[in-house]
């Protein structure tokens, strides 16, 4: 069962039906209400065919039951209602439904939302896109250990505009711009920001607070 907000059946029938990426106008929310696109389910059969061997590739540990799909709204960089979709750990849903929804309530921009897989499961075209993600079966950047991505227990936002950065390595290369956190720009995460205290006042950390390399997109579950 979908766990979702209580609400008419047939309201979250017809947000169900819009699909990641589908911006909603204000008759439209109006209509439906905003925590109809609020929900998580299991990774249903549908899901996982969009995941299997990309993602969710050959060898992959991480067991599909321990895997959590979401729904939500974001704010797109045009200020519009967008839905947004995610793959995380069952463990962290119900942070990420909230922290997506404190998000979303205060305006916060994220330009968009995909599983990983509509870029071939490649982190790199991911986030030089600027996809915010979180599940995906890999290992750390020039490391053989499996990242927290892995699990579903990691989440980029906005991952061209904040870059992670270890001396002269800067992934998405396409982020080399951003690297300069001296710069002013609206989609940067700093401390003490809105997106930073909905991730860490749960218990999330930042890498942007790394010591051996800043990686400011990514927010991780500790546990």
């Amino acid at each position: 069962m979908l766990a979702v907000l209580m609400a008419p059946l047939a309201v979250y029938a017809q947000a169900i039906d819009w699909p990641a990426g589908s911006v909603l106008s204000a008759a439209q929310l109006k209509l439906l209400g905003e925590d109809a696109f609020f929900w998580s389910s299991p990774v249903t059969d549908d899901v996982f065919e969009r995941i299997d061997g990309l993602s969710f590739g050959r060898g992959c540990t991480t067991k599909r039951a321990s895997l959590a799909y979401l729904h939500v709204l974001h704010h797109n960089f045009a200020g519009r209602s967008q839905v947004g979709e995610m793959i995380c750990a069952q463990a962290a849903a119900a942070d990420l439904l909230a922290i997506f929804r404190e998000l979303y309530d205060a305006g916060y921009p994220i330009e968009k939302m995909y599983l990983v897989d509509r870029y071939g499961a490649s982190d790199e075209r991911s986030m030089a896109d600027n996809n915010t993600s979180c599940f995906n079966f890999r290992s750390r950047p020039g490391q053989k250990t499996l990242s927290l991505h892995a699990g579903g227990l990691a989440v980029d936002i906005n991952p061209l505009y904040n870059p992670y950065v270890k001396g002269a390595r800067i992934e998405p290369a396409d982020g080399a711009q951003y690297a300069d956190r001296s710069r002013r720009c609206r989609y940067y995460i700093r401390k003490g920001d809105v997106c930073w205290k909905a991730f860490t006042r749960r218990g999330w950390s930042w890498g942007g607070s790394w010591r051996s390399a800043q990686d400011y997109q990514h927010f991780e579950k500790n546990h």
